[in-house]
């Protein structure tokens, strides 16, 4: 019986919790069996501080779920107990474990399904690169929870979909860890979140390429003024693009997301890399604010709001304030992350043990700078595999709270996220828990050990 990180367990494991658990009793420690086969978990009853171990093991298709509890008692009784009920696991037959209500087969994301459609270019390097497989590996027990509704998602992830498709495993990740059930009984939305906070209905939102039209063409971004440009016009009209095709689908009216909040979440995949600069396009669009700054005769950031109309690039034009559209009163909120790629996936396969000894990733980018007359992030250099380094599915989701919505978000319904929310004189206010990093990009050095990349490190700021 070998300690394992939470993370680890997590991966294999993570996904049978039930919401209300936490409130009976409280997790202590993780373990797996040598091979990693049968998994084991302390826990501790909240009302008489007593413990027991839980044994985990997979079942006929594949996921792994709790096949044995021990007799509660001291700390060290249920340790020597979990010891041997996971042994006797291990000895056990396959077929042992198996608990009856599995329905369908083992789901492999990795074994191509349709062979006469060209890959997506980032499922090749997924599939098939060495410096990925902490990614892969941590997707494969992932991908045996996660229901099919449309019963074309491997396809999909494999070719054209593929963007779509990572952004919905980092969203059911995400959730899952921050302690929802999922339930995608229905193809729309894609999740009907079951917790504590009540039942949430979200839909996931990608900004896509544009293949024709005034937006095809790929915009220049040499000077400052293309820059601007390209986030105060160009972007907004993509995200609405995005956004304004799924407001037209009236998910609200459905009976089962009637009387809940509804929850777009939206990533840009519009350019290769753009997920990393071009969050501050969407609260622009969203509320149809624009901010200048300045500083007084003090030091102190003089921050002035400024109301947009609209957004033009070349012909096109939309109007400026997503949540100002009639219709958009039924949309709870705007979620936002950058970090549903499949970077992300390789750095919590490498936090989950999953990175071979000759891969190491280093992570790059910036975080919100805490001072009130700041004006600019701080920036971070870090190594993945290094000890101490820590990261969570839920870190950099960003929640743009609807100041119009006839049905609000509570915010306490995702606790280590940011929330921004539109004040009356159009300031923002914004609450977050942890200084989440603003954007990102993780270089992956292999083959290369960590002691080998700590002693460059070393070696260049001599």
């Amino acid at each position: 019986m070998k300690p394992i990180p939470r993370t680890r367990f997590d991966a294999f494991a993570g996904y049978v919790r039930r919401p209300l658990a936490h409130v009976a009793a409280e997790e202590h420690a993780f373990y797996e069996h040598g091979d990693g086969s049968i998994l084991g978990m302390i826990i501790m009853d909240r009302q008489d501080e007593d413990f027991a171990g839980l044994v985990f093991a997979p079942d006929a298709r594949l996921r792994y779920r709790c096949t044995n509890i021990t007799e509660f008692g001291s700390r060290r009784r249920a340790e020597t107990a979990l010891r041997r009920a996971m042994e006797a696991a291990y000895q056990a037959p396959a077929e042992e474990h198996h608990q009856g209500d599995e329905v369908g087969y083992p789901v492999d994301f990795f074994k191509v399904v349709r062979p006469d459609k060209p890959r997506h270019p980032d499922f090749g390097s997924l599939a098939d690169l060495h410096g990925y497989l902490p990614a892969r590996r941590i997707i494969e027990p992932m991908m045996r929870w996660y229901d099919d509704a449309d019963g074309n998602f491997v396809e999909q992830f494999q070719t054209n979909g593929f963007d779509q498709r990572i952004w919905e495993l980092y969203l059911f990740a995400a959730f899952t860890e921050i302690g929802y059930v999922l339930d995608r009984r229905h193809a729309v939305p894609d999740y009907m979140l079951q917790g504590p906070h009540g039942t949430i209905a979200v839909e996931a939102v990608t900004v896509a390429p544009s293949q024709a039209g005034e937006l095809a063409a790929a915009p220049s971004r040499e000077t400052e003024g293309d820059r601007r440009a390209f986030l105060e016009e160009y972007m907004p009209i993509k995200f609405g693009s995005a956004l304004f095709s799924k407001l037209r689908k009236k998910y609200w009216e459905q009976e089962e997301v009637a009387g809940k909040p509804l929850v777009f979440a939206i990533e840009d995949f519009s350019s290769p890399g753009s997920m990393v600069y071009t969050r501050s396009a969407l609260p622009r669009y969203l509320y149809g604010f624009a901010y200048d700054w300045r500083y007084d005769a003090d030091g102190h950031l003089i921050i002035t709001p400024r109301k947009l109309q609209e957004h033009r690039w070349g012909e096109k034009a939309i109007p400026s304030g997503f949540f100002d559209l009639e219709d958009a009163k039924h949309v709870s909120a705007v979620l936002f992350s950058n970090s549903g790629t499949i970077a992300k996936f390789n750095r919590m396969g490498v936090l989950a043990g999953f990175c071979p000894d000759d891969v190491v990733l280093v992570r790059s980018g910036t975080r919100p700078n805490p001072s009130p007359d700041a004006s600019a992030p701080i920036p971070f250099h870090e190594i993945v595999n290094a000890p101490g380094y820590e990261e969570f599915w839920s870190e950099g989701l960003s929640v743009y709270h609807n100041p119009n919505a006839g049905i609000p978000l509570d915010p306490r319904a995702l606790p280590d996220a940011t929330h921004h929310f539109l004040k009356a004189d159009g300031q923002m206010l914004t609450k977050f828990t942890n200084l989440d990093p603003l954007a990102s990009q993780t270089v992956i050095m292999t083959p290369a050990t960590l002691r080998q990349v700590l002693s460059a490190l070393k070696k260049s700021s001599s």
